[in-house]
């Protein structure tokens, strides 16, 4: 199977296509499925404690320097729906390093 060019800072970079063949003798291509990673597979940095009125990608802002890394912090917290994430003030979300980067022993 092949990957579409993604940019590395996509949630999709890696993911797969795979192609269909239609009955009217198209062929689909489509991009399989992404699975949520497991949160046990990120790193801990820190916390953050949600506020009213909040968004995750002002969030992602603050910590990842991207608004659109808001799906990372979404995965390191995994949450199917990234909003939900910050509808409830007071809410701990873990703030990550990428999925498969180890941590510092001791740092």
């Amino acid at each position: 199977m092949t990957t579409y060019n993604f940019l590395p800072t996509s949630r999709y970079y890696g993911v797969e296509t795979a192609t269909l063949q239609s009955e009217d003798g198209q062929t689909r291509v489509y991009l399989r499925r992404r699975f949520l990673p497991a949160p046990e597979r990120f790193v801990l940095l820190q916390e953050h404690v949600v506020n009213e009125g909040e968004r995750l990608d002002q969030v992602a802002a603050k910590y990842l320097g991207d608004p659109e890394a808001f799906w990372r912090i979404a995965d390191a917290n995994g949450a199917m729906r990234p909003q939900a994430l910050t509808e409830t003030a007071g809410r701990r979300l873990r703030i990550t390093l990428p999925e498969g980067i180890p941590g510092m022993p001791n740092a």
